[in-house]
């Protein structure tokens, strides 16, 4: 069943490496700015997150290893 007006594959522009070489490079230059942004965010959270092992407060200070 085909629409009216509807192309073919074969019309369309992209289908089976026809794509215009500027679109090539828009997309290899979206998934390099992606991979580069994940790279530094990954550096960025990796060197500034310090785990805090210390949930108690000064009032309820947790669980104590001091013996008494």
């Amino acid at each position: 069943m085909k629409l009216e007006g509807e192309p073919s594959l074969g019309q369309i522009d992209d289908y089976d490496g026809k794509e215009t070489p500027e679109k090539r490079r828009l997309v290899r230059n979206i998934i390099i700015g992606l991979l580069v942004l994940s790279a530094v965010y990954g550096f960025v959270k990796f060197s500034f997150s310090t785990p805090s092992d210390y949930v108690g407060t000064p009032e309820n200070p947790g669980i104590t290893t001091i013996r008494k």
